[in-house]
């Protein structure tokens, strides 16, 4: 029987590991460097899905202990932190095996497109909810607008009730969460690529309650979400904004031009330390989510254009909130999902060509991208579409 392996035991690659064994076509493996973490995961998937799955500590920084887990993969899903992205993508890619990852690597992946061609691998890069199916709605824009003007798109991934001071809980690596707001954020501007910082150009953005319940107004702000759109559309207009609820991008900001992200160590009380450890360790006790908080993702991709001689938009937008009955949060659901359903495909032997694969690349492929949204329906993930005329 097949297996699927999936790397990092986190609140991501537990969501993939549940989904994954809800299969009875292929076996499951939960690879990481943590025993605890691996037991807590393995007795979840055992609870919720009857099955048992195999668990592996694995360093995946060190490469013989990575190779050690390729062994027996027909198909690898990567869920592990940005730092170990790229070279997890090549190890992997080395091994030969195909890959689906969701990890936000500083890295241009795309560098490893001439490798994954020539040891025949197919690696589909970004592949969460955004970058992710962020990518692959505004790849299938350029695909059903004759001509594709503009895209902008708006995410967040937000605690459902707000407390003071941050109004927010990270549902991801809080490592990660500070690295959007280091990192300059790439737009495109009348076709030229521009570069902005990160938290920057902040605008509020109004939610219907009946389609999005309790959210209200949220603020959006530039961050490196384009990722590989920037070069493999050719759109003149692109930009992809995080929301988070009003004041947050201030206050980060403050706490970014104080210092209080950089790594490069300082004197303090007579002892050398990076102002990022000092930071994390008090932030991230306080962000961290509690046992019954729940989280929300909300997405909302607009392209512009022209289609059939007239002005024309596309809409799409999803709202999900975490499932109490499995226990998995929302941001866990809407990133690991899309990485399953693409892994299925890869393990299906479906013609997805060979190379480094970011998401809007299969939109071309005929009824890739309703299938995909099929799938993430049946799991209670809703992406909405609507078209309209623009007068």
């Amino acid at each position: 029987m097949p297996q699927a392996v999936v790397l990092g035991a986190g609140k991501v690659g537990t969501t993939m590991a549940i989904d994954l064994a809800k299969d009875r076509d292929f076996d499951v493996a939960l690879a990481d460097r943590d025993p605890a973490a691996l037991a807590s995961a393995a007795g979840r998937v055992k609870r919720l899905t009857g099955r048992s799955i195999t668990t592996k500590v694995v360093d995946a920084s060190n490469r013989k202990s990575f190779d050690s887990v390729m062994a027996g993969a027909n198909v690898v899903l990567g869920a592990l932190s940005s730092a170990l992205g790229f070279q997890t993508l090549r190890w992997v890619i080395e091994a030969g095996r195909p890959y689906c990852d969701i990890s936000f690597m500083a890295e241009d992946a795309l560098a490893l497109d001439g490798l994954a061609r020539e040891r025949g691998v197919t690696a589909v890069v970004d592949c969460g909810v955004a970058p992710g199916m962020s990518n692959l709605l505004a790849g299938q824009a350029a695909q059903d607008l004759d001509r594709c003007d503009s895209i902008a798109i708006y995410v967040g991934g937000l605690p459902r009730e707000r407390h003071w001071p941050f109004d927010y809980k990270a549902a991801f690596s809080p490592h990660d969460v500070i690295e959007e707001y280091m990192r300059p954020a790439r737009l495109v501007e009348h076709g030229e690529v521009v570069t902005r910082p990160a938290l920057s150009e902040v605008e509020m953005i109004d939610f219907d309650g009946t389609r999005f319940p309790g959210v209200g107004t949220l603020e959006a702000f530039n961050t490196d979400g384009l990722r590989t759109l920037v070069t493999t559309l050719n759109v003149p207009a692109m930009k992809e904004k995080t929301m988070r609820y009003p004041g947050h991008a201030q206050l980060m900001r403050i706490f970014r031009e104080t210092g209080l992200f950089r790594t490069r160590p300082i004197v303090a009380g007579g002892a050398a330390v990076r102002p990022l450890d000092v930071t994390s360790a008090l932030l991230f006790p306080i962000w961290e989510y509690r046992e019954g908080e729940r989280d929300m993702t909300i997405m909302r991709v607009i392209a512009e254009g022209v289609r059939h001689a007239r002005a024309a938009r596309i809409t799409w937008e999803l709202f999900d909130e975490s499932d109490p009955e499995s226990g998995c949060s929302s941001m866990s659901r809407t990133t690991a999902y899309p990485a399953t359903i693409v892994a299925r495909l890869l393990l299906g032997n479906e013609s997805l060509p060979h190379g480094v694969l970011p998401p809007e690349s299969l939109a071309p492929i005929a009824g890739l991208t309703n299938r995909v949204l099929a799938d993430l329906r049946a799991r209670g993930v809703v992406i909405d579409r609507r078209d309209d005329s623009v007068s």
